[in-house]
């Protein structure tokens, strides 16, 4: 059951210390899942995230051009 094993893998993700929130970004960097009720907050890190995203894809491809990085769905 895929939505059990997301939500109990959100939990555990939440539990460690120092975890204030978490933010599932889609690959158009929407975010389809954040644990606070903050809009602002998950538009403003969804956008850092998805750049952060494509700066390490860019990084890998210039150290291994053959590698193609892709991302779980």
């Amino acid at each position: 059951m895929p939505g059990y094993e997301a939500e109990e893998t959100i939990k555990r993700i939440k539990s460690h210390k120092g975890v204030q929130a978490v933010l599932i970004v889609n690959q158009e960097g929407v975010p389809i899942y954040s644990s606070t009720n903050d809009d602002e907050f998950a538009m403003d890190h969804a956008a850092l995230i998805s750049q952060l995203a494509a700066k390490a894809k860019s990084t890998i491809r210039t150290l291994d051009p053959t590698n193609d990085m892709t991302f779980n769905s």
